[in-house]
């Protein structure tokens, strides 16, 4: 699968994680962050998703984050590691 393809749905789970209303604001916050790396054009591909991939950790070792939103990081993070580098 394509870079952009697995960035955008990347973005769109983030998009869900923000969106829901029982996950943390702190955490909805830091998916945003992670969003606007991802889709931040001047870097590579590869540095957006190690740069994501980095902040995706921290999130995920957040003691108050629930449960089901911690295996939506974990699916994204792992789909961000599929992307190449260059």
């Amino acid at each position: 699968m394509a870079a952009e393809n697995v960035i955008k749905q990347c973005v769109e789970v983030l998009e869900r994680i923000m969106s829901d209303d029982t996950v943390p604001r702190n955490i909805r916050r830091s998916a945003e962050s992670v969003k606007s790396t991802l889709l931040n054009v001047q870097d590579s591909e590869a540095i957006r998703a190690s740069s994501a991939i980095s902040i995706l950790d921290e999130i995920s070792n957040d003691p108050n984050i629930p449960l089901h939103t911690r295996t939506l990081i974990w699916n994204v993070a792992s789909q961000l590691e599929t992307i190449p580098v260059d």
